[in-house]
């Protein structure tokens, strides 16, 4: 059994790496979306129960992580979470990636099979280039006017209403300059001709209404990996992760088989 290591940082590679470490059981590395950090999955982490040790951890320009003000791709953002896994003793871990999270997961399943174990892609694409013209507006955005957006991407109606209730932290600031780097590592995101050369285990999650990235990219990944389940969430939007954390949650735990621990 794989235990936990409650730190705050740990040195990965060249980076100094914000992470959250909890629980134990099989290591299952939750990576978050573009405009997000380390704490993006509190509510789904929350609810993945026992047998399951959860890190979570921030990309470069999120969080609390360090790096060189230099730019990066996808493929740096990948070789970064191996460097991570190294630096945890970690041979081979799950990975959850939502969003612009599952884009590096599928990276990384690329670049390095043999590190990962299984992926669970939630709420992402193939290809930037399939992603909605809406992704291009809310990087155009400041800070303030992306918050005051988000939850009409994120949410359904009743999840608009349950976020103005109890409102969910779901995007990080970050100064011109480091925005300047995630986005543009976001568009170099092209992975379709290589799908069919990840063969990890996967289970692809997705809202039927994403307005981001389009149900179409996970019926694409679902055709062209050759080891993949599609999932569907009907009527859901971009937040699945949160708004249907119970669910995702649930199926998680099935698809790692740990729903004999409770």
């Amino acid at each position: 059994m794989v235990t936990k290591h409650q730190q705050e940082t740990v040195r990965a590679g060249e980076l100094d790496v914000g992470i959250l470490d909890d629980g134990d059981g099989v290591p299952l590395v939750l990576v978050h979306g573009g405009e997000s950090d380390r704490t993006q999955f509190a509510t789904l982490r929350a609810r993945l129960g026992a047998g399951i040790r959860a890190i979570s951890y921030d990309q470069r320009d999120s969080g609390i992580t360090v790096n060189p003000p230099v730019p990066y791709t996808p493929a740096v953002l990948a070789d970064d979470l191996v460097d991570l896994l190294d630096a945890l003793g970690l041979a081979r871990a799950h990975l959850l990636g939502t969003s612009f999270g599952g884009a590096v997961a599928q990276h990384v399943a690329l670049r390095h099979p043999e590190r990962v174990a299984s992926l669970v892609l939630v709420a992402t694409t193939p290809s930037y280039a399939m992603g909605s013209a809406a992704v291009d507006e809310l990087l155009g955005m400041s800070h303030e006017e992306r918050q005051e957006s988000a939850p009409g991407y994120f949410f359904t109606p009743e999840g608009q209403a349950e976020q103005r209730a109890r409102p969910v932290r779901t995007l990080t600031r970050r100064t011109p300059e480091q925005s300047l780097r995630r986005h543009d590592a976001a568009r170099r995101h092209e992975i379709r001709d290589g799908l069919a050369e990840i063969t990890a285990p996967t289970l692809i999650v997705h809202g039927t209404e994403d307005r981001l990235a389009p149900y179409d990219g996970a019926l694409l990944m679902e055709r062209r990996m050759p080891n993949s389940e599609l999932r569907a969430i009907e009527g859901g939007r971009h937040g699945i992760a949160v708004e249907f954390a119970d669910t995702v949650a649930h199926w998680v735990r099935e698809f790692l088989g740990v729903n004999g621990h409770g």
